[in-house]
């Protein structure tokens, strides 16, 4: 299968969602932890590992927090940090994003971090989905030299969020690439590509696995009393190849 004509890029949660992504057709992934919080920063071990083991491209997220997208000098600084562990861990590319408190690009941090990521290409991440004026971001982005945005067109959805991922596509007139992401699977990607015309999407391809163990102890949970802790929600290479077959089969560059 040739998908020349569009790029897929998989959310993966762990090394071993990483590697279903690859396995399924996806020529790029994301990785990140904590997921359910919209993604934080994955561990040195994780991004070592991943890159270790990956033929695609690797970007890595840098999020300090769960939360909004208003910075505090520490966890500026410890941005800064994780930017340059996981530049030298072998990252292909780097997601963050921050904020004013009036909902703004914090342009004098991006370009802070901008600088720290030196020619390793920056997605800005769905913070985006929170600016108050989305074309007047998207000018400020790319003017930074950032490379695309990940957004769901200000909407809880990319599919609810077509209108205005359409008129940005058509806006950004090839200064940046956009993302289209979040509730992206193989039952609306084609229609959201032919509604928007855009040519890269970002979606997690997750199933519910099983623990393996044999015994619990129900009294005991980790975490929130009501999260189910024997299942896990993991990419899966069936899901990744059915999500990039919906939309390329029959298309002329297949």
């Amino acid at each position: 299968m040739n998908n020349r004509t569009y790029t897929f890029e998989v959310c993966a949660n762990s090394v071993e969602s990483c590697l279903a992504a690859q396995e399924g057709g996806a020529q790029r992934v994301e990785l990140c932890a904590s997921i359910p919080e919209g993604g934080t920063t994955p561990s040195y071990g994780e991004i070592k590992t991943a890159r270790r083991l990956l033929d695609i491209r690797l970007h890595v997220i840098i999020r300090p927090r769960g939360g909004d997208f208003l910075y505090t000098p520490t966890e500026i600084e410890t941005m800064l940090e994780d930017i340059c562990v996981a530049r030298q861990a072998g990252a292909d590319g780097l997601v963050f994003g921050c904020l004013t408190p009036e909902g703004d690009i914090d342009l004098s941090l991006m370009k802070k971090l901008m600088e720290a990521s030196g020619n390793t290409p920056v997605t800005f991440h769905r913070a985006f989905d929170h600016c108050r004026n989305p074309y007047r971001a998207l000018d400020e982005l790319a003017s930074l030299g950032v490379a695309r945005i990940l957004t769901s067109g200000q909407q809880p959805t990319a599919p609810q969020g077509a209108p205005l991922l359409k008129d940005l596509q058509s806006y950004a007139r090839g200064r940046i690439i956009l993302l289209a992401g979040c509730g992206v699977n193989e039952k609306n990607i084609r229609q959201l590509a032919q509604e928007t015309g855009i040519h890269e999407f970002h979606f997690s391809a997750r199933e519910q696995v099983k623990s393996r163990m044999l015994f619990t102890n129900p009294e005991v949970t980790m975490g929130n009393k009501d999260a189910d802790e024997y299942t896990r929600n993991v990419t899966t290479s069936r899901r990744v190849r059915a999500t990039i077959e919906a939309l390329c089969k029959d298309l002329e560059s297949v």
